[in-house]
């Protein structure tokens, strides 16, 4: 059987052209998900490793799908390669235990690490300047505003809180909350 594996990090990112291209490659059956590479708890990538058996080949687009870590990626692709599972990156080719191939993967890998470690540092980088602009603060920006949870808690002295819920549309977990917080101040 020829598996595929399509992974990006963020909703907003394109899975369809990974799926599309492992398509074009002729796998038998894709498995996808949005899931950050550094995480090894990936439910369908595990659910694909514990499917593949010797002879399959699994086919990715790029190398740094299966990981963002060089030693991580690296002992995965060699497990899988010493389980008799071929391994197709799409943009290298076939991979193997051969040195020449260990190396390449190596260095790919080294680069997905860095790449990924320079994203984590431009986005500290971007907070520390924003925490230091006046007005700031981290988070989700409020779902409602003060006049909003104002009136639902005056509505809960002639309604319960699931009317009030009901009336204003906030949900009553977020009624309560705001509740508890004024008896607080």
């Amino acid at each position: 059987m020829k598996y595929g594996y399509a992974r990006v990090s963020t909703a907003g990112q394109d899975l369809e052209t990974q799926i599309q291209n492992l398509k074009a490659a002729g796998c038998d059956e894709i498995y996808s998900e949005h899931f950050t590479g550094t995480q090894t708890n990936r439910p369908q990538f595990n659910t694909l490793l514990r499917k593949l058996e010797v002879g399959d080949t699994l086919v990715v687009t790029k190398l740094d799908r299966f990981a963002r870590s060089a030693t991580k990626g690296s002992e995965l692709v060699r497990e899988l390669i010493d389980r008799g599972i071929a391994v197709h990156i799409l943009n290298m080719g076939l991979l193997d235990n051969t040195p020449a191939s260990k190396l390449v993967r190596n260095i790919f890998f080294a680069f997905a690490e860095f790449e990924r470690d320079m994203i984590v540092e431009r986005t500290q980088e971007g907070k520390a300047i924003a925490k230091q602009q006046p007005g700031f603060k981290e988070g989700r920006p409020p779902k409602y505003t003060k006049k909003q949870l104002n009136h639902a808690v005056q509505l809960l002295n002639s309604n319960s809180y699931n009317q009030v819920a009901e009336l204003t549309g906030i949900s009553k977990s977020t009624i309560i909350r705001e509740v508890k917080k004024r008896k607080l101040k």
